[in-house]
């Protein structure tokens, strides 16, 4: 069904090999199958990892600073927390000081399994960062931080 408009195979090509987005998607889908394989033996995805790993603080800390640390809203935080809850990984409490919010607790179990974890992160991230032929992985990191801290259109 054709509305009388018209994209030319140009612009999908152009899109194709130049747009940010597109490359930072495809970079992270493969990043996060590579980090879901390695950490299948321990039971976590990639995004579990980074959220125990966001929780690993000496006072547990409340949802919306690991929200913003993820880049996440708070309700997909708490949807992503449900299965670590589950699984006996997380514990969340209401603050003691604040019965509105809460605290986000690693279970013994769950730093057992984020202390599993850290060693085959540290491998595959070794790994992938000598695979950065030409990229220095501190400019990579500072960039893509300056990308994630923008967050008005140009």
């Amino acid at each position: 069904m054709s509305n009388g408009r018209h994209v030319p195979f140009e612009t999908t090509l152009q899109v194709r090999d130049t747009c940010l987005c597109l490359h930072a998607q495809r970079a992270a889908r493969t990043l996060s199958r590579l980090f879901d394989d390695a950490l299948r033996p321990v039971g976590l995805t990639s995004g579990q990892f980074s959220l125990l790993n966001a929780l690993n603080w000496p006072d547990p800390p409340s949802i919306a600073p690991v929200a913003r640390l993820l880049a996440m809203d708070r309700t997909t935080l708490t949807a992503a927390l449900k299965p670590l809850e589950r699984n006996g990984l997380v514990l969340i409490e209401k603050d003691p000081t604040d019965r509105r919010n809460r605290r986000l607790h690693l279970t013994d179990r769950g730093l057992q399994v984020l202390a599993s974890a850290v060693p085959i992160w540290r491998q595959l991230h070794a790994a992938i960062e000598a695979g950065l032929s030409g990229l220095d992985p501190d400019n990579l990191r500072g960039a893509l931080t300056g990308l994630s801290r923008t967050n008005t259109a140009v």
